[in-house]
């Protein structure tokens, strides 16, 4: 009697866990295909106002102009507050809801920003418009409150994965960007179907993939690596000052100027003056083609600070878009001035300290060295393992987003569950 209920308890779970498999199997197809298409849609209009405005740079004298819209476009919508990316983190700590609006508001107001010349990337925005279709989704599908973070999640590796044509990092980082030291592998199938999917639908579509080769990878010896070591500990101090610019001059807005139409307008004529008196394009919009020729070798000397300065302009000001590309930026001219400084292959400090910065202002090591992988190939992982290890370690709390949590130290085992640092 008891041989025949262990077989019966065991036949029980083996039918559970097939209905839970092709049930998120199903679901995370249609994610990937729905966000997938959507984010498809949203980096070929991105493509398309880019070349326009590389054209025509003198566009840039709009800004103000699409500034004012985008104010009144959230203020139509009833949307004032809006806290980006850390709406969507806050949803799967299950702390408030992300608004199915979001979703062409940020689609919308990305679009016009990177148009008019605005410094801004474009995956901070696909992860909003992933996290705000899939939540519709779990609620059209009547998913509970616990499915529906899953669902959140499964739409962000899916617009990250169709955004940026990396679906393994993708799969990873929406796990991982939530709550640093703990993963919610309940969603790694579901993310890991989403953003398979969502990245072959957008690469038949024509959205291919960004891949880069690194000129010159010196030998694994000693001197390299501690001229390594010494770039991953200043991308780390870079990666918390990124952090502190953006959000502090986010502050300094908020309180000095409260009227949302006169703080973009302001922060329109600052990066239009800039862009005058310096006299290059480089610094509007996401900036792919600087980090090209930084992974090339060259670079100006100043580009990753005026990317700083840049950035903060136009995201604390009310511009919509991502922080991530512009951490990319950031990485790679610096880490191309430090090998030319350094005497080390300023191709391999490039990729090397664009993944250290990323790892830096999002706290994701694992989702770093996958992104490289994908990005770079194999050739220098043990650089790559080095800097993102390190970085991590060196940042300390800081962030981008503000909701992230730190549930583990990092320097010890210990539970400390605390927000990540402005």
């Amino acid at each position: 009697m008891k041989k025949y209920q262990m077989i019966k308890f065991y036949i029980s779970r083996i039918y559970k866990n097939i209905y839970r498999f092709i049930r998120w199997g199903i679901f995370s197809a249609i994610v990937g295909i729905v966000v997938g298409s959507f984010s498809t849609l949203f980096a070929y209009c991105l493509r398309v106002v880019t070349e326009i405005r590389t054209g025509h740079p003198q566009i840039i004298f709009a800004l103000p102009l699409g500034g004012i819209i985008i104010v009144a476009l959230y203020g139509i919508f009833k949307y004032k507050n809006d806290k980006g990316t850390n709406l969507v983190l806050s949803t799967i700590h299950a702390e408030t809801e992300i608004p199915f609006r979001m979703a062409p508001l940020i689609f919308i107001s990305t679009i016009i920003t990177h148009f008019l010349g605005g410094s801004a990337g474009r995956e901070g925005a696909a992860l909003q418009l992933g996290g705000s279709i899939g939540n519709q989704l779990g609620r059209l599908f009547r998913f509970d409150e616990k499915d529906r973070r899953i669902v959140v999640m499964c739409g962000m590796s899916a617009a990250f994965s169709a955004i940026f044509g990396t679906p393994i990092a993708a799969s990873i980082f929406s796990m991982e960007v939530v709550s640093v030291g703990v993963m919610y592998y309940a969603a790694l199938v579901p993310c890991v179907f989403a953003a398979l999917i969502a990245s072959k639908f957008a690469t038949h579509m024509g959205i291919g993939p960004n891949t880069f080769n690194i000129a010159h990878i010196p030998g694994f010896q000693i001197v390299p690596s501690i001229k390594i070591i010494i770039l991953a500990m200043c991308c780390a101090a870079l990666s918390v000052i990124f952090c502190m610019v953006l959000h502090g001059l986010g502050d300094i807005y908020r309180e000095k100027i409260k009227n949302p139409y006169i703080r973009i307008v302001f922060s329109s004529i600052i990066i239009i003056i800039l862009t005058v008196i310096l006299h290059t394009d480089d610094y509007m919009g996401a900036g792919v083609p600087v980090i090209v020729r930084a992974i090339h070798g060259n670079v100006k000397p100043m580009a990753f600070i005026w990317k700083i300065i840049f950035t903060a302009l136009t995201l604390e000001a009310g511009f919509k878009g991502g922080e991530i590309v512009p951490s990319f930026f950031i990485g790679a001219t610096f880490g191309c001035l430090f090998g030319q400084i350094f005497g080390i292959s300023p191709s391999l400090c490039a990729a090397v300290a664009m993944m250290a910065v990323f790892c830096g202002v999002t706290n994701c090591p694992i989702t770093s060295m996958l992104i490289a992988f994908e990005l770079f190939g194999y050739e220098a992982v043990p650089f790559f393992l080095i800097a993102i290890s390190v970085s991590y370690l060196m940042s300390g709390y800081y962030g981008l987003y503000h909701d992230q949590t730190i549930v583990y130290s990092k320097y010890k085992a210990e539970y400390i569950n605390r927000k990540a640092r402005e």
